[in-house]
């Protein structure tokens, strides 16, 4: 019997990130897809699978927090895990108020970054519906 592994989709404009980030997550026993924009993962197959979403904050076109409220207009309650390399800290609690499970400042530890994703994945993580 083969135990489905629980799909995390990073969602990034940075490219160096796009590649770095699976690879720990596969390292960790996730299945991981990326995509560069937020508006490549709304049109994906992987929407409505994602079980996890880690999410950059800052990006060309659709950002981050305009996603997260775009998945909320459509009732899908993905666990979101943001990332950002804005070092401003005022951003977080916006973030976290919104529904976000964690928000990390890169660069970010491994283990940070596998606590996070563990915690969205908690059944009680599960976003607004």
């Amino acid at each position: 019997m083969t135990v489905a592994k629980s799909l995390v989709c990073v969602v990034d404009d940075d490219e160096s990130v796009r590649e770095s980030l699976p690879d720990m997550l596969r390292k960790f026993g996730f299945a991981a897809e990326v995509f560069p924009s937020a508006e490549d993962f709304l049109a994906s197959e992987q929407l409505g699978q994602t079980q996890c979403l880690v999410l950059d904050v800052a990006m060309p076109g659709m950002s981050g927090p305009d996603l997260q409220a775009e998945l909320h207009q459509r009732r899908l309650a993905i666990p979101i895990v943001f990332i950002t390399a804005n070092g401003d800290a005022s951003v977080r609690p916006s973030l976290m108020r919104g529904g976000a499970v964690e928000c990390l400042f890169k660069p970010f530890s491994l283990t940070a970054f596998r606590d996070a994703v563990h915690a969205a994945l908690q059944p009680t993580s599960r976003g607004p519906s």
